[in-house]
């Protein structure tokens, strides 16, 4: 008798503290589940408004300065306007580019400030590059930027929680045109641009050669299909 009482016991408490057990690790669980995910201020925007005719060219730079005056000149040309996302530190180098892309009435948005991989970096080191990104294009332009787009296009939870918590829009894309491919050419750029356009897309591209060559014909199309040229903050 004294034998089953001891089971009868010893079974309890092993129930007891496999309980115990599961309540502390489903504790445990939702505590990191909470600061794995952090809560969202802002979501990643794609498009902009479809209710209109107009589409919103950006740009995103850390390099090919040597194709931009081109593209100034090919934007300027076609009465369009465009959104220019440049890096803090390609901006420090070429301060007066970023000055003559905000003089001809183009929207300057943050890339943050080195280029790295956001996705790899915690929610305060996303926010530490921003932020230094928008001090260094503040400091040149004179104008807080109010879009961020970031680089790889890469788009995490803790990437998009840092730039909300800094008051940015997340700027993403409607359409990439691989202008940064290898052996990309003008004629792939239109391709993967005209069949695709609709109202508010925003299109990605960047400072290359096949984007520069592509570009005067690519306006050309656009406005002739009716197609206003804006910047982002004016899509939306």
């Amino acid at each position: 008798m004294y034998v089953l009482y001891y089971r009868r016991q010893r079974l309890l408490g092993i129930m007891a503290a496999v309980g115990l057990l599961l309540v502390l690790g489903f504790t445990a669980w939702h505590w990191l589940a909470g600061r794995a995910v952090p809560t969202m201020k802002t979501q990643p925007i794609y498009q902009g408004n479809p209710e209109r005719k107009a589409v919103a060219l950006t740009f995103t730079i850390d390099w090919g300065e040597e194709y931009l005056p081109s593209i100034l000149q090919a934007l300027q040309k076609a009465g369009a306007r465009a959104t220019f996302f440049p890096t803090g530190q390609w901006a420090e180098r070429h301060p007066d580019l970023v000055r003559q892309m905000a003089a001809a009435g183009h929207e300057i948005g943050n890339h943050g400030q080195s280029h790295p991989h956001p996705d790899n970096l915690s929610r305060e080191e996303n926010r530490r590059d921003i932020q230094l990104g928008e001090a260094t294009l503040t400091a040149i332009t004179g104008k807080k930027p109010e879009l961020y787009a970031p680089p790889y296009g890469e788009s995490k939870p803790q990437v998009v929680a840092a730039a909300g918590d800094l008051g940015y829009k997340f700027i993403m894309w409607t359409i990439n045109t691989g202008d940064y491919l290898p052996n990309t050419t003008p004629e792939d750029i239109l391709a993967s641009v005209i069949p695709k356009c609709q109202n508010g897309a925003i299109i990605l591209m960047h400072p290359t050669k096949p984007a520069s060559q592509a570009l005067p014909e690519l306006l050309k199309k656009l406005q002739e299909r009716g197609y206003a040229l804006v910047t982002v903050s004016e899509v939306l």
